[in-house]
């Protein structure tokens, strides 16, 4: 294993060349070490684009066209995957009468996006009314489906057979779970947005829908981004995501952002579409962009003005203890969020025995297991590594020498 301080330096370095070469593709192939070849494909994994690049002009480099043809292939065939089961559950779900949004990829790949094998999914992702939701979770019984667990957000059901595949990056057999949302939203990182009733259909049907607009999808995409920046865990994939879908909407279409009847202000979009227009010049009106400068704070707004892609994403290889904190936005919020991170309510604790129980790449690690006084000491007394992304970085090590030609 190399310095920490290396990988550090190279995971920066390989990660803002992906996304300047996914965003602008010159094919010019990278002057990087052994060691940033290797890294560049844990990079490409965690991000999501590997399959993507893959379609890009081709750089010189034997191994790396390898990795992401593989990458492609198995995308593809777990499409096909999630294609058909998407087709029982609308199927089913049209039998018995109850009303679904598929959320995300799934809608992405509906409106032709993307083709099959160039977005990866992790798995599916279903809005469904309070009222159906019991119903629901008994559709997804039946197809032979099991509950893993519930959080504030979703409730996670997984196929009754099947067990995980250890690898880099996507592969075929890795099983399908699906997440059951009743409520679009994010904790931003102490008070909560809520877009429920701007992505639910006012007319739902049974059987799966579509969202009611490109606004209301963009709204979705843009909110899933902001905790993302907000938590460190942004993908390269989201930024190309927003990128394409804005490339359709018209300027009346980002009205949706505002919810008129409220008066709420999407002051959470800022971060990720300064991160997209960043990288995906001419992807967002200005116009837009200043519009939202009014709506957000300054401390938010400053600090997303230099952010860039490694800083709100695994790339950054440390944990850091005050993560979020320019989200907050009152004194209220600031006690809340310091109350949070001394003390994790029972929820909070709850979610990482989820986590534990259920991820395979931290069972092998200490850290989450550790008293918070202990890790909160360890992080104000020295650099710790994420476990994410030392995952990934061990996995790309792993893997055989990607010599150049």
């Amino acid at each position: 294993m190399p310095p920490l301080g290396v990988i550090k330096s190279a995971l920066e370095r390989t990660t803002e060349t992906l996304a300047a070469e996914l965003a602008h593709p010159s094919g010019e192939t990278p002057d990087w070490t052994e060691l940033e070849w290797r890294l560049a494909t844990a990079v490409a994994a965690a991000h999501g684009v590997a399959p993507l690049l893959s379609v890009c002009p081709r750089w010189q480099n034997p191994a790396w066209n390898r990795f992401i043809d593989s990458q492609y292939e198995h995308v593809a065939q777990r499409h096909q995957r999630i294609a058909a089961l998407l087709d029982r559950i609308d199927a089913d779900a049209r039998d018995t009468g109850i009303a679904l949004v598929a959320l995300k990829g799934s809608a992405l790949h509906a409106l032709g996006i993307y083709s099959p094998g160039e977005r990866p999914m992790a798995d599916i992702d279903l809005l469904v009314s309070d009222a159906e939701a019991e119903r629901a979770g008994h559709l997804l019984e039946a197809l032979g489906y099991v509950p893993s667990f519930a959080s504030w957000k979703h409730r996670v059901y997984k196929p009754a057979s099947g067990k995980p595949v250890m690898s880099l990056g996507e592969h075929r057999d890795t099983p399908v779970n699906i997440e059951l949302h009743t409520r679009i939203q994010e904790r931003l990182p102490v008070s909560v947005v809520d877009i429920t009733e701007r992505v639910y259909p006012r007319d739902p049907q049974p059987g799966i829908n579509a969202y009611p607009s490109l606004g209301a999808l963009m709204s979705h995409l843009l909110l899933h981004a902001a905790g993302n920046v907000c938590g460190r865990s942004l993908r390269l994939i989201h930024l190309n995501d927003i990128s394409l879908l804005a490339s359709r909407m018209l300027r009346s279409d980002w009205h949706v952002l505002w919810n008129r009847d409220t008066g709420e202000t999407p002051w959470w979009a800022l971060p990720p579409l300064r991160l997209v227009a960043r990288y995906y010049q001419h992807a967002v009106p200005a116009a837009l962009l200043y519009e939202l400068e009014l709506d957000c704070h300054a401390l938010l707004r400053s600090v997303s003005r230099h952010q860039t892609l490694t800083q709100a994403s695994c790339s950054e290889l440390w944990i850091h203890a005050w993560a979020g904190f320019e989200w907050v936005r009152s004194a209220r919020e600031v006690g809340s969020y310091v109350a949070h991170r001394l003390r994790p309510s029972k929820e909070a604790r709850q979610e990482r025995e989820d986590m534990l129980r259920t991820q395979l790449w931290l069972q092998a690690t200490p850290w989450l297991k550790s008293r918070q006084w202990l890790r909160i000491f360890t992080l104000l007394t020295r650099s710790v590594p994420r476990m994410d992304t030392m995952y990934v970085v061990r996995a790309a090590l792993a893997q055989a020498p990607a010599a150049r030609t």
